[in-house]
Order: structure tokens, then C-alpha cells, then sequence
């Protein structure tokens, strides 16, 4: 397989060239030529949509050489949500260096979109606090920071953005975008009247938000927060409780985060007079669904509202004979807005069966079939380690692809086989 560049490229442009895209047209170019649309997102800590689309489609030509490929990598407010909202819309990427999760320097971008968006900025919260941040001996979130998240729309405004489209999704932290109120200029203050050092825990202590200094050009700026409307701040099925283990809490630390950001819930009350606890999308990345809402007046909105409002998807389904999708994990969340059940949900309503490619089949990946998902298969080829694995994701999902292609043509020749008898 083709190697691609490293995904945090410092390029102006999105390589949307690696992506093969027929044209939408109304007549096939062969009386039996098979329509694919290949609707991936990406595999977290290993290759973005774009990636994964780019492979995909490669592993079907080589089965399918005359099928119709339309790809369409799709974002869902984690890694790669900028480029492809910059890709999907004709803006440009703009690099820069802000404060990672454990508190390190990393590299980020930011977009400004084109089309009917010019000038909106686009960022995403996984480029400065995300969990492929933070190294895997580290990974504790009682301790990580958004303070890069809020560090990036600095960026944005200094560069003249007065409305901001922010992906939530993907992230390393858990401290419920109290990091990211802090680079913007809230204070966060413990009883004795001094600052919180970073992390979740510290908000255990907190005692009032001071939000006087607050950078006033968010009082002038429309910020809106594309994020998971099933994850919620507090309760039962509170951020820390539903994700905390994915980043590394265990039981104990499960029960520090949920006590902080009901703390964290209670002070942004009494700042703001807003009750977030049990908001939709409250609880998205670790909580900065609810600190975005509270410290900056944003809006939440549905993710796949705003992610696929200009790529037509709907008509693209139509157009298919058959649907290629995938993810890293289909497993029991893959129902709760995932990529992978908006494509089964909205391909099912129009008829078109869908085939999901998956790094691993994980506990509860079966009901992901009441999703309009209809078949499902692993990339993996062997037994081997994560690190191995996702070190071999491009050439795994290639071959993965050659091989379902392999047997849809099969399939294709048994039906003709039973058609001229």
C-alpha cells in the first residue's frame, strides 16, 4: 500500500487529493457496474477519515476494478475535524503550537473555513487535548488539561474570527474545560483566594469562578460546539463514569473525577446561573461541552448537524448500491453517535445495505445490526499487539477492503450465475 505523509502535516492545504471521488452521476457507466460509497471516520490514535478512505478505496479497486467509488470521510468532531471541514468547504489550515494535555508543548492547527462559512473558524478539541496526547504511562485524567483548547480559540480570534465551530470528540481529559476557561481568563479560586493548578482533581477545591478578566472579544464572537447530544456533565451516566476508564481512571479514580465535576457543575451555577449538569452534550470531551456552554455562551449542537450539513449525504446514499463504512471499535457505544450508526440509520431509510470495517469487534458490537449496519468485519489478519496493529492500519484496512471486495464479487457472480438459468 501506498505510505501517506504523517497526519500532523504542516501543510497549508488538506491532501484531498488523496482521495479518489467519481462523480455523482444519475446513469451507470456499465449496465452491472457497482455503485460503492466508502463513508468512513477515522481510527482514533492511528489515521484520520481522509486516511482511511484513502485505503479503503484502494483495497476495493483492487477486487472491484470497475465499480463506481464515491469516498466521503466523515468527521464527527474528534481528530481530524478540522481538515475535513476545511477540506469539505475550501478553506485553509493555519499551524500552532499550544499546551498539551500533561501539560507539554504540541503542535495543532487551526481552520478558517471557505464557501457559504468564509472566515468561521474551525477547531477541534482532540489537537490540544486529545488521548493520543498523552503517553500511555501518563494516562490519568485526574491530572490532564484543556488549557491548549481554550489556547486555540485565542488563536482563532487573534486572527480576526468572531464565530468559531469547535469539534468535541476524541480528548484526554476529563476537567470539564476548566483548563480552557483558565487560558481565557477565568479564574478559578480556592477558598484561601488562590488560583487551581490543572487538572480535575484541583476542582475538588474549588470555591468560586471569577470571571471579570474573561477575554471580551468572546462576548462579540458566535461559538458553536459540535458535539455527542447523548454525553451529559453529571449523574449516573455522567462523563466520568461513561468515559473515565477509556482514559484511564480506574474505579477509584472514576469516583474522584465524578465528585469534581459535580463541583465544577455547582461553581459554574453560582457564576453563571446556569444549571449544566444534565445538559445534552454537557458532558462531550471530558466536560468541555458544559465549560464551553457556561464560560462562553456557546451553543451545542447535534455533531452530525454540523458536520454533514454540506456534503450532501443523503443523495450520496441514494446514488450507492452498497455502503463501506468504519471505525476503530464497533462495540456497544458505536450506537450512541457514532459514524458508523448515522450511516446505517440514514442508509436504511433509503435501502442500502452497509458493511462496516472495524480495528476491533469489542463487547456489544452485535447491536450495532439494529443501527442498519448489515455486516461487519475486523481488519485484524493475525494475532498481534495494539502497537503492531496500529503501526499496520493503512495496509490492514486495504486488505480488509480487497478481501470484502473479493467476495461481493463472488456474491455478484453467483447472483448473474442464477439469473441466466
Amino acid at each position: 500500500a501506498r505510505r501517506l505523509p504523517p497526519r500532523r502535516s504542516t501543510a497549508l492545504m488538506p491532501r484531498t487529493d488523496l482521495i479518489p471521488r467519481t462523480d455523482l452521476r444519475p446513469e451507470r457507466t456499465t449496465a452491472m457496474s457497482l455503485r460503492i460509497l466508502i463513508a468512513p471516520s477515522g481510527f482514533k490514535e492511528s489515521l484520520g477519515p481522509l486516511e482511511v478512505a484513502h485505503h479503503i478505496t484502494e483495497g476495493l479497486r483492487r477486487a472491484l476494478p470497475d465499480a463506481e467509488l464515491d469516498a466521503l470521510p466523515l468527521v464527527d468532531g474528534g481528530e481530524g475535524f478540522t481538515e475535513g471541514m476545511v477540506a469539505a468547504t475550501g478553506g485553509r489550515l493555519h499551524p500552532v503550537s499550544v499546551c498539551g494535555p500533561v501539560g507539554d508543548p504540541v503542535e495543532a492547527t487551526i481552520g478558517i473555513l471557505g464557501g457559504h462559512q468564509r472566515g468561521t473558524a474551525v477547531l477541534e478539541i482532540a489537537a490540544a487535548a486529545g488521548l493520543r496526547l498523552v503517553p500511555r504511562t501518563r494516562r490519568d485524567p485526574r491530572w490532564t488539561t484543556s488549557r491548549g483548547v481554550g489556547e486555540l480559540v485565542r488563536h482563532a480570534l487573534d486572527r480576526g474570527a468572531r464565530r468559531l465551530l469547535i469539534g468535541c470528540g476524541d480528548s484526554g481529559v476529563s476537567d470539564g474545560g476548566a483548563g480552557m476557561a483558565q487560558a481565557l481568563g477565568a479564574r478559578l479560586l480556592d477558598g484561601a483566594g488562590r488560583e487551581l493548578s490543572p487538572g480535575a482533581v484541583p476542582l475538588l477545591d474549588l470555591h468560586r469562578i471569577d470571571l471579570r478578566d474573561l477575554d471580551p472579544r468572546l462576548r462579540l464572537s458566535e461559538i458553536v460546539v459540535a458535539c455527542n447530544p447523548t454525553n451529559v456533565l453529571c449523574g449516573p451516566r455522567g462523563v466520568a463514569r461513561v468515559y473515565g476508564p477509556q482514559k484511564g481512571a480506574d474505579a477509584a479514580a472514576v469516583e474522584q473525577l465524578d465528585a469534581a465535576l459535580e463541583r465544577w457543575a455547582d461553581a459554574l451555577e453560582e457564576a453563571t446561573d446556569r444549571d449544566l449538569r444534565s445538559v445534552p452534550g454537557g458532558g462531550a470531551s471530558g466536560g468541555l461541552g458544559a465549560g464551553f456552554a457556561a464560560v462562553c455562551r456557546a451553543r451545542l449542537r447535534p455533531r452530525f448537524e454540523v458536520t454533514l450539513a454540506d456534503v450532501d449525504l443523503d443523495r450520496r446514499l441514494g446514488w450507492a448500491d452498497l455502503v463501506v463504512t468504519a471505525e476503530g471499535s464497533l462495540d456497544g457505544q458505536t450506537p450512541n453517535g457514532k459514524v458508523p450508526s448515522e450511516v446505517g440509520r440514514r442508509a436504511a431509510e433509503v435501502g442500502v445495505p452497509v458493511l462496516a470495517l472495524a480495528g476491533t469487534l469489542g463487547a456489544g458490537h452485535r447491536a450495532t445490526r439494529a443501527c442498519g449496519i448489515s455486516a461487519y468485519t475486523s481488519i485484524l489478519d493475525r494475532p498481534q499487539s495494539l502497537e503492531d496493529a496500529v503501526s499496520r492500519t493503512g495496509e490492514l484496512l486495504a486488505d480488509a477492503a480487497e478481501q470484502a471486495g473479493a467476495m461481493i464479487a463472488v456474491g455478484r457472480g453467483l447472483a448473474l450465475s442464477g439469473a441466466r438459468r
